[in-house]
């Protein structure tokens, strides 16, 4: 009887009589039920966690360790929290992760509730009340009847009156309104419930507190496989590629094709999963080449999972039919700004908005929809668009027709020449910095617009970018850029660049290449020059053109050049003479007589600001002091040296003068000082991704352990710069490995080992007149020198030592290795004899001094 009353009671309630009880004799046991005998809202008593109500799971969770941990906080402190960020960030990943660790789960009181599904704002709620499942009506204690809900809002709130609760509302964006709303009323009626939802934009209402997920982090820079393998979007593809392709390892084969994959697609994960999907037929390899059209490549998502997410052209495409007309305009053109734009950048690109549609309020909706990103970098905010969403926006762009996009492209280059040009001029004086953040920040703009004109084939506007850029590829050592946009310039015919600008291009292009031209075309293009005024082209022709004459060996030509760029009125371009008068004398063994040069370039780098050459005259000032023993001196100047370039942010200078200070502190015996310029500059090149710097620094801490009597710690490490550096260091391959042969020859004399020392010569001599560094070919001399002391020959030792003089123009008397070679020569041949060896190899012409060198070594001597 009782069973039969009870199922006519379930007929009349509309609900599964054994799914009704169970929920009545729970209510009871909480006791929520008026009569229960206990407070509405006591604890249950401790039970086994509940059959999950949210959706399997069938992959790892990658990657957000720190955004669970802060969504897990979020939960404890505010009802509603909101999961905000792009399609395909992982939201609804993390949001189950997140509620699946909450307490209520183990109570079986979380609920989730997917939106995608639901097309209209009025079937909002009975969704939600449809997923709950039977929880609709309960039947109280006294066996009276509770009447079902009215509304299904009130169907819904009767539902999760259970004390604390979590809902969870996923996929909000396209309903966010209604989502809004519902949320509103629920958190209202039941105190103890949470909601966390899920959105391409805010709910906006009050208590809402947001949790933002971006992309995973990507690696940056050229990443060693360590660190590569320690990015979360890195690690995310590895983990999606096993399970397509068994045995799928990240290692030195793949780990250029999966950063550039991780890259490519900004970290995003579903389209990282989707990529490694495409493992099934491709290598990582094939599928990095293949992202330039990557909409129609990642089509190969699990066909369980909502339509919108089996490709990321329909993960884009959601998004997309989201907004209003205002906010697609300035989309589409914003595709056009690959290093993201400032709201005056936009405004100067952007035809009129429909009216009413200001800029900055339209940019605010997209930002709201998680279609761009704002960066705060100090100043004004900047505004980007993930790649993904960038390369849909310019597909829409170029849907727009011709002369929609043909239009936007014209403000475009315009707008970034302007700005090249204006912020040019400042990279050469005490606005330095600044003009080299605004490059650094637009970059990736300026060379997009760059390459529209040059494959436009444009040149007047092509020759104005490039004029406008070189210098700031120069500071920053871009020489792939450098080289580049030179050559794509230089490529236009005759007739459409002006002749002083041909001529001046290719001064540039040959002061920026890394093999010399044959002297007779460098005098031709120099006459050139002065016939059709090239010289007024750009302020750095007072400096490279005095020092490509000199480089002919035409010394009347060069002292030409050298005095008209002496007599320019331009502060920053006689400074720079007097560098190249400097260089030039050091390189011909003239070292004292450029004295005077070396401080004119330092005072005038000094009164214009430029930083840049400041560090360069400092090398210069500070190698002389070296070489005369004069330590502190050196070590100031190598320390301004190094915070000078510290500020420019230069990579190339800041291993130099990190090198050249440590270096020096090793020649005056502050080997303790030595070690924490050396540690200094390690921490310096991984915090900035500085990987040659990195290896270059190296060289520093061999010479300081073979310095401090540590052999075996010094050979160890040139053991790791000749295997796992090398490729990073700053030469081609092959010079590298001949600078690391110099230094093992160092070692070898150290270990009295003249035999191997004399098989290392060659590639010691060779390497370093392949860098033609004359301070290197000097040290070479040096090395031979102690070389000829372990066979057995103190006299030619000597002689070679005066060689040594003649190459650099000075004897190095702040070496303090030298002086201790010099007292040995000089106790063995006593100080005549000595004295007579020395000035034998002093006496020689430079060039026969530079003959005997290699003919010791067993080079061929150049004619």
């Amino acid at each position: 009887m009782y069973e039969e009353k009870r199922g006519r009671l379930a007929e009349e309630l509309g609900v599964d009589p054994s799914a009704e009880l169970r929920e009545i004799h729970l209510a009871l046991l909480r006791g929520e039920l008026a009569g229960a005998g206990s407070p509405a809202e006591a604890e249950e008593p401790p039970r086994h966690p509940a059959p999950s109500r949210l959706p399997v799971r069938l992959t790892s969770f990658v990657g957000r360790d720190g955004e669970l941990e802060r969504l897990s906080e979020l939960l404890e402190v505010s009802r509603l929290v909101t999961l905000v960020g792009p399609g395909g960030a992982g939201k609804t990943r993390l949001s189950l992760e997140a509620v699946s660790r909450h307490r209520a789960y183990e109570r079986g009181r979380v609920w989730f509730v997917s939106l995608a599904g639901v097309s209209t704002p009025d079937q909002l709620a009975d969704a939600v009340h449809g997923a709950l499942g039977s929880l609709g009506s309960r039947e109280p204690g006294d066996g009276a009847r509770i009447p079902r809900a009215a509304s299904p809002v009130d169907r819904v709130t009767e539902a999760l009156d259970v004390g604390e609760a979590v809902l969870v509302l996923d996929n909000c964006e396209h309903l966010v309104e209604a989502a809004a709303e519902l949320t509103y009323e629920l958190l209202d009626r039941l105190p103890h419930l949470r909601i966390l939802a899920t959105s391409r934009e805010a709910l906006a209402i009050t208590g809402e507190a947001l949790c933002h997920l971006g992309p995973l982090d990507v690696p940056t820079g050229t990443p060693e496989l360590a660190d590569a393998a320690g990015s979360a979007a890195v690690r995310l593809f590895v983990d999606r590629a096993a399970g397509v392709r068994p045995g799928f390892v990240l290692d030195a084969s793949t780990l250029g094709a999966v950063v550039e994959i991780c890259r490519r697609l900004d970290g995003l994960p579903l389209a990282l999963e989707l990529a490694a999907a495409k493992l099934r037929s491709m290598s990582a390899d094939q599928i990095s080449r293949r992202l330039d059209d990557r909409f129609r490549l990642l089509t190969s998502g699990s066909r369980t999972a909502l339509p919108r997410q089996r490709t990321l052209l329909a993960v884009v495409e959601w998004s997309w039919d989201l907004l209003d007309e205002p906010e697609r305009d300035l989309a589409r053109l914003m595709s056009m700004f690959p290093g993201g734009a400032t709201v005056a950048a936009l405004e100067a690109v952007c035809e009129v908005l429909p009216a009413d549609d200001d800029v900055l309020y339209v940019l605010g909706s997209l930002v709201e929809k998680s279609l761009v990103a704002t960066e705060y970098e100090g100043g004004e905010p900047r505004y980007r668009m993930l790649e993904t969403v960038r390369a849909y926006a310019a597909s829409k762009l170029a849907e727009a027709g011709e002369e929609v996009a043909g239009r936007a492209r014209e403000r475009f280059a315009a707008y970034c020449l302007g700005l090249a040009e204006e912020y040019e001029p400042l990279l050469r004086t005490g606005e330095q910095l600044r003009a080299m953040a605004v490059f650094d920040t637009e970059h990736d703009n300026l060379v997009a617009a760059l390459r529209q004109v040059v494959d436009a084939g444009e040149a007047a506007p092509a020759a104005r970018f490039v004029r406008a850029m070189f210098w700031y590829w120069g500071i920053r050592g871009m020489a792939t850029q450098f080289e580049t946009y030179l050559a794509d310039v230089l490529r236009f015919a005759d007739a459409e660049l002006p002749d002083d600008q041909r001529a001046a291009f290719r001064v540039v292009r040959l002061m920026a290449g890394s093999s010399p031209a044959e002297p007779g075309l460098v005098r031709s293009l120099i006459e050139e020059c002065a016939a059709v005024g090239a010289g007024e082209f750009h302020p750095s022709l007072a400096l490279w053109l005095p020092m490509l004459a000199f480089s002919t060996g035409d010394t009347a030509l060069g002292e030409r050049e050298l005095r008209r760029s002496l007599d320019r009125p331009d502060a920053w371009e006689r400074a720079a003479a007097h560098a190249a008068r400097d260089f030039v004398l050091a390189r011909r063994g003239e070292q004292l007589a450029g004295a005077d040069s070396r401080r004119e370039a330092l005072r005038g780098f000094e009164e214009v600001g430029d930083r840049w050459g400041m560090g360069m005259a400092l090398f210069s000032v500070g190698r002389d002091h070296s070489l005369r023993g004069e330590h502190t001196e050196a070590v100031a100047a190598f320390e301004r040296a190094v915070a000078i370039s510290s500020e420019l942010g230069a990579e190339d200078d800041m291993f130099v003068s990190r090198g050249r200070l440590a270096a020096e502190r090793m020649r005056g015996g502050d080997l303790a000082g030595a070690l924490r310029d050396i540690r200094a500059a390690q921490r310096q090149a991984r915090e900035r991704g500085y990987r040659r710097m990195e290896a270059e620094i190296e060289f520093s801490l061999a010479e300081l352990h073979l310095r401090s009597g540590d052999l075996a710690a010094a050979d160890l490490t040139l053991d790791r710069l000749g295997t796992a550096l090398v490729h990073r260091l700053s030469l081609p391959e092959d010079m590298a490995r001949d600078r690391i042969a110099g230094a093992r020859m160092a070692h070898r004399l150290a270990a009295g080992e003249p035999a191997e020392a004399r098989a290392l010569l060659p590639r010691a001599v060779s390497g370093a007149f392949a860098r033609d560094d004359i301070a290197d070919i000097a040290r070479a001399a040096e090395l031979l020198a102690w070389l000829r002391l372990l066979e057995d020959e103190p006299e030619e030792a000597a002689a070679v030592l005066g060689m040594s003089q003649v190459i650099r123009g000075l004897f190095d008397e702040g070496d303090g290795q030298l002086r201790s070679l010099v007292a040995e020569l000089r106790g063995r041949l006593g100080e005549a004899r000595y004295a007579r060896a020395y000035g034998r190899g002093a006496g020689l012409p430079r060039q026969d001094a530079l003959n005997r060198l290699t003919e010791e070594s067993g080079q061929p001597v150049a004619s």
